[in-house]
């Protein structure tokens, strides 16, 4: 989810990583908030503008960047990746965040980018959506199920987390260097 770079340090953003595990599925269920229509839709290949797009939606605000740099092949490579899975979620028929998983092996998952658009902040469903997102991790009874969040991330991530089940396994310091506006304005234009 972020970037670390050796760049100009005037102009990164240092970071504190904290990798976390979970060793069993969620035992939690949380209705649907009222009043408001959602779908959570599976993008088996998705295309590349349109994933750009939700992950700039999402991840504009947090500093997420590593995705946005990288070039068309080395983003297919990841995202086509058998083992990788992008799933949509959608309210009121609108993109309103996504989560992206990757089985790294027969007893691993790792939740590798989690997030609601603006829009859909406030309106009951981070929790509810964290918790359909555990349950597609766990969909292929791994052994362990990894995220790792960092202190550019929403205020409450690291408590989230352990609140579903995740526990601190270790952390460590990096450096993000933001977008650009140059960078913006780019990704502004090919969207």
């Amino acid at each position: 989810m972020i970037s670390m770079t050796k760049g100009n340090a005037a102009e990164s953003l240092d970071v504190r990583i904290t990798e976390l595990e979970m060793t069993a599925p969620p035992k939690q269920s949380l209705p649907v908030p009222v009043n408001i229509q959602t779908a959570i839709m599976r993008v088996p290949e998705i295309p590349l503008p349109f994933y750009r797009f939700l992950y700039l939606q999402v991840g504009k605000r947090w500093n997420w960047v590593d995705r946005l740099r990288m070039s068309d092949t080395d983003l297919a490579g990841v995202l086509h990746d058998k083992r990788n899975t992008v799933t949509v979620l959608y309210v009121n028929g609108a993109p309103a965040g996504f989560f992206e998983l990757l089985q790294v092996d027969e007893d691993t998952v790792e939740l590798s980018h989690f997030g609601m658009f603006e829009h859909a902040l406030g309106l009951g469903l981070g929790k509810w959506f964290l918790l359909q997102t555990l349950y597609a991790a766990w969909s292929s009874n791994p052994k362990i199920v990894r995220v790792a969040t960092n202190t550019l991330d929403h205020p409450r991530a690291l408590q989230l987390y352990q609140r579903f089940g995740f526990s601190p396994v270790s952390t460590h310091d990096a450096k993000v260097l933001p977008l650009t506006d140059d960078e913006l304005l780019a990704f502004a234009r090919g969207l």
